[in-house]
C-alpha cells in the first residue's frame, strides 16, 4: 500500500507499470525515466553530455531537450570534449543555422567554453567521472540528498550541488548553477530521487 504522502507523486501508466509522475505516458519520456534517469552513469562522454544539455534546458522543460537530443549529439560531435574544445567562430554559426538544436548563442557559446574546461579538469583529476563522482552524498553525512523524509516536497538545490556548482564556476564552467547541477546529479545517479513505490526505485 502506497505511503499517503508520497501517493501524490507516483502515476500508474497506461501500461500498468507504476512511476514517478512526471514522464506521463509520452513513450519518449518513459524510456528515459525507466531505463537512463538515476542510473549511475561513470562514462566521461556521457557526463560531459549532460551537463551541457542541461545548460541548454534552463528555461526550457526537459522533453523539449529530450526530443532533440539525437540532433545535439550530430552537431556537437557526439558531445567528445576533446573535439567541441577545439571549435571555433565558424562552429558557432554553424550551430547557430542548425533548427534540429536549441539556438542560443550564450548556450552554444558555453558548452564550447565548458569542453576545454572539461579537458583540463579531465588531465589534472584524472577523469571527470572521479572528479564528478567526488561529490556523491555521504552515507554517513547524508544532508537533504539522500533523505529519508519523502512527506516533504523533492528539493530543486541541495547542499551538494551548491558546492559543486560552486567548484565547477571556479574551474571556469558557464550555465551550472546549483539548480542545473541538482538536476544533473538525479539524472546521473549521484542520488536516487526515484519516488518510493516507483519501478526503477531500487533497478537505480
Amino acid at each position: 500500500m502506497l505511503m499517503p504522502e508520497v501517493s501524490d507523486l507516483l502515476r500508474i501508466g497506461l501500461d500498468g507499470v507504476t512511476r514517478c509522475w512526471w514522464p506521463g505516458d509520452d513513450p519518449l519520456y518513459v524510456d528515459y525515466h525507466d531505463n537512463e534517469w538515476g542510473r549511475p552513469t561513470h562514462d566521461d562522454t556521457r557526463l560531459f553530455e549532460k551537463l551541457v544539455l542541461e545548460g541548454f534546458q534552463s528555461g526550457l522543460s526537459w522533453i523539449t531537450i529530450l526530443r532533440k537530443r539525437e540532433h545535439f549529439r550530430a552537431a556537437f560531435d557526439g558531445f567528445d570534449p576533446h573535439v567541441v574544445a577545439g571549435y571555433d567562430a565558424g562552429d558557432v554559426t554553424r550551430l547557430l543555422a542548425n533548427p534540429g538544436i536549441v539556438r542560443h548563442r550564450g548556450k552554444i557559446e558555453a558548452a564550447i567554453n565548458n569542453a576545454g574546461c572539461c579537458v583540463d579538469l579531465i588531465a589534472l583529476e584524472g577523469s571527470l567521472d572521479a572528479f564528478i563522482w567526488s561529490f556523491q552524498p555521504s552515507l554517513e553525512h547524508p544532508e537533504r540528498d539522500t533523505r529519508s523524509d519523502w512527506g516533504s516536497p523533492i528539493p530543486s538545490i541541495t547542499e551538494t550541488s551548491t558546492r559543486l556548482s560552486k567548484e565547477l564556476k571556479r574551474r571556469g564552467w558557464k550555465f551550472v548553477g546549483p539548480t542545473t547541477v541538482y538536476a544533473f546529479m538525479q539524472a546521473m545517479g549521484l542520488v536516487n530521487d526515484h519516488v518510493p513505490g516507483c519501478v526503477s526505485r531500487d533497478e537505480a
